[in-house]
């Protein structure tokens, strides 16, 4: 009996945190997409700034036509949702479908005030590059999409299995920012490049972390010696990987070690102290999971 109240409260324990990993989700979501409409209503739209996606082609409706930017979001959506259900589920399209509308909201009730100054292009490219890039990446961090390319290239791929979904999405945007560039001309078209590169590295920073680490491998006769003063004296893990030098044909073992880079310049003392002639490999790491640095957000 009491084993079967354990498992029962077991149960609501998870499904609890199921919930709560969900709400939070959401939450990032339409942070995520707050930041994308700051982009667009007050860095790209007063400069005439098309970068691709869904919102740069409403840019040149809204140019051309009249039509707001929110609506032509939503309307060019549509479709891709009923395609996105029969061919891929619920699952993919359940976030996507929030993102898109809470984007189309937040295009709708963030103000179009310009927060570059009036001529400054450069600085709206650069500007609404990062704030896009910021919203895009917590869209994708909290696994949802805002619609757009997005979704069109996952649905193309689903067809086309021999291009991946980046390369279908990029030439989506490259197609979207010719036609802006044939409507707003050449000048916003090639400072629309600059917000686009600054757009894929702030994404790319959020979705793969910002957690800056080092790995570093250490070869070293002293391997053992080094390897508990890296456990005792810094706290931190080390492995012991079995190698042969192929010059000398001796076993050896390489130490393998992965710290905060603040950490990197004690590790590389402590190994000279003990072994002036070790062989020391230091890399960059973008994202480490795992007790010591952060817990895995999934």
């Amino acid at each position: 009996m009491a084993g079967n109240t354990e498992l029962l409260k077991g149960s609501r324990d998870k499904k609890f945190s199921d919930i709560v990993k969900n709400v939070r989700s959401y939450l990032i979501i339409m942070l995520g997409t707050i930041s994308c409409a700051v982009a667009y209503n007050c860095f790209y739209d007063p400069h005439s700034l098309v970068v691709g996606g869904f919102t740069g082609l409403g840019m040149i409706f809204e140019k051309k036509f009249g039509i707001r930017v929110e609506i032509t979001n939503i309307v060019l959506n549509v479709p891709l949702f009923l395609l996105s259900l029969k061919y891929i589920g619920w699952e993919f399209v359940g976030k996507t479908l929030f993102g898109v509308l809470s984007l189309s909201g937040a295009l709708a009730l963030v103000p179009k005030i310009a927060l570059a100054p009036s001529g400054d292009i450069l600085l709206a490219a650069l500007f609404g590059g990062i704030f896009d890039g910021i919203g895009i990446g917590l869209v994708l961090y909290a696994g949802g999409t805002t619609g757009g390319t997005d979704m069109l290239a996952a649905f193309i791929h689903r067809f086309l299995k021999s291009r991946s979904i980046v390369e279908i999405m990029q030439v989506a945007n490259w197609l979207i920012i010719l036609l802006g560039f044939s409507v707003f001309g050449l000048r916003s078209g090639m400072y629309a490049l600059i917000a686009l590169f600054a757009i894929t590295k702030m994404s790319d920073m959020i979705v793969e972390g910002i957690n800056f680490a080092r790995q570093v491998y250490v070869i070293s006769d002293k391997f053992q010696e080094i390897a508990d003063s890296i456990l005792e004296d810094m706290n931190r893990g080390v492995t012991g990987i079995n190698a042969r030098g192929m010059y000398s044909r001796q076993d050896k073992q390489v130490l393998y070690c992965v710290v905060p880079t603040k950490e990197i310049v004690r590790l590389k003392e402590l190994v000279k102290s003990i072994d002036p002639k070790a062989f020391v490999i230091v890399s960059e790491v973008r994202e480490v999971l795992g007790e010591g640095f952060i817990e895995d957000p999934a």
